[in-house]
C-alpha cells in the first residue's frame, strides 16, 4: 500500500487491558502522526474496547500496512487493527419503485456530501430509471419476472459485480436477499425499514398504525442479516404525529424519516464510524 500524506483513519477493537490508549499513540508518536480527532469506548460487559482516530504526518509518511503492523505488535493477539485512507468508497443501490431514499442518495452524492460514490442502481423494476440517468449513474433492471429467486439472484449478482462495490445499499428494496446473497458481502449491506415492526408487519403498515392511534413513526438502518430484519442497527429515528393525520400524510412522514435515516447510516459506515459488537454496534459520531 502506498504511503500517504492524506488523512487516515485508525481502526482498533480487542479486549479491554490496561494501557491500551498509551501504547496506541505511542506508535502514532514514534511515527510523527497528528491525532485531527480520536473516540474510545469500553464495553463493560464484554470487557472490550474500541478506539478510532484520525491521523495525519507531520513528517514523512508512512504506508498503511506499516502502520497496522506497528499497532499489531503493541497488542494481544486477539486485536483487530486495520488503517484505512478517508476515501469515497463505492456502493451500488438496490431499489425497487418507491424514489424516496433512492433519490435523497443521488442527491447527496451529486453535491458531494456523501463519503462514497454511487457507482450503479440496481433494481428489479424499470420506474426509476429516468431518475437515475438524470444523475448520469448507470440503472441496471434485473426484472424477477418468470424468474426462481436463485436465477434472479444470480443475475442481481453478476450485475452487481463488475461495479466492486464496499458496500450494497437497500434503498427500499422489496425483495428479500438469501443466505447466499449475503455471504457474498458480509456486514457490507445496509437496509433501512419502518420501525413498526414487529407490531405492524405486512402490507399497509401505515393503515395499520392509523387504525391504532400511534403517535410516533420511526424508521431503523440496519447491516443485513440471515435473520430478516434483525440485523446490527447503524442508526433510527422518530418524528411525532396525531390524531390529524390520515394514513397518506403518514406514509409521507414515514418516507422522509426514512430517507434521512438511510443517509445518516450510510454516512456513518462509508466514514468507518461504526463497529461490530456481536448483535449490536458501537456508532462513533
Amino acid at each position: 500500500m502506498n504511503a500517504t500524506r492524506g488523512r487516515e483513519i485508525v481502526l482498533v477493537d480487542c479486549p479491554d487491558e490496561v494501557g491500551l490508549i498509551h501504547r496506541i499513540t505511542g506508535v502514532l508518536q514514534a511515527r510523527r502522526l497528528n491525532i485531527e480527532s480520536n473516540h474510545e469506548f469500553v464495553d463493560a460487559s464484554a470487557g472490550h474496547f474500541f478506539f478510532r482516530a484520525e491521523v495525519t504526518p507531520a513528517g514523512e509518511p508512512v504506508t498503511a500496512d506499516h502502520l497496522q503492523a506497528d499497532l499489531a505488535a503493541v497488542l494481544s493477539r486477539e486485536a483487530r487493527v486495520r488503517v484505512t485512507r478517508e476515501d469515497r468508497r463505492p456502493i451500488v443501490v438496490c431499489a425497487t419503485r418507491e424514489p424516496h431514499c433512492l433519490g435523497e442518495l443521488l442527491l447527496l452524492d451529486a453535491v458531494g456530501e456523501l463519503p462514497g460514490r454511487i457507482v450503479a442502481v440496481v433494481a428489479n423494476h424499470n420506474e426509476l430509471r429516468t431518475l437515475v440517468e438524470r444523475f448520469g449513474v448507470p440503472f441496471h433492471h434485473v426484472s424477477h419476472a418468470g424468474l426462481s429467486r436463485e436465477a434472479h439472484e444470480a443475475t442481481l449478482l453478476e450485475a452487481i459485480a463488475g461495479y466492486a462495490p464496499d458496500y450494497l445499499v437497500l434503498a427500499r428494496y422489496m425483495r428479500v436477499l438469501s443466505a447466499a446473497v449475503i455471504a457474498h458481502y458480509p456486514d457490507r449491506i445496509i437496509n433501512i425499514h419502518h420501525s413498526f415492526l414487529p407490531a405492524f408487519a405486512g402490507a399497509s403498515p401505515y393503515r395499520q398504525a392509523f387504525a391504532r392511534g400511534v403517535k410516533l413513526i420511526g424508521a431503523t438502518a440496519h447491516f443485513v442479516t440471515e435473520q430478516l430484519d434483525e440485523g446490527p442497527i447503524i442508526a433510527q429515528d422518530v418524528t411525532p404525529v396525531d390524531h390529524t393525520f390520515t394514513p397518506e400524510r403518514m406514509a409521507q412522514a414515514g418516507r422522509d424519516v426514512e430517507k434521512l435515516v438511510l443517509a445518516r447510516a450510510v454516512r456513518l459506515v462509508l466514514e468507518e464510524r461504526v463497529f461490530l459488537n456481536g448483535p449490536r454496534t458501537i456508532v462513533f459520531e
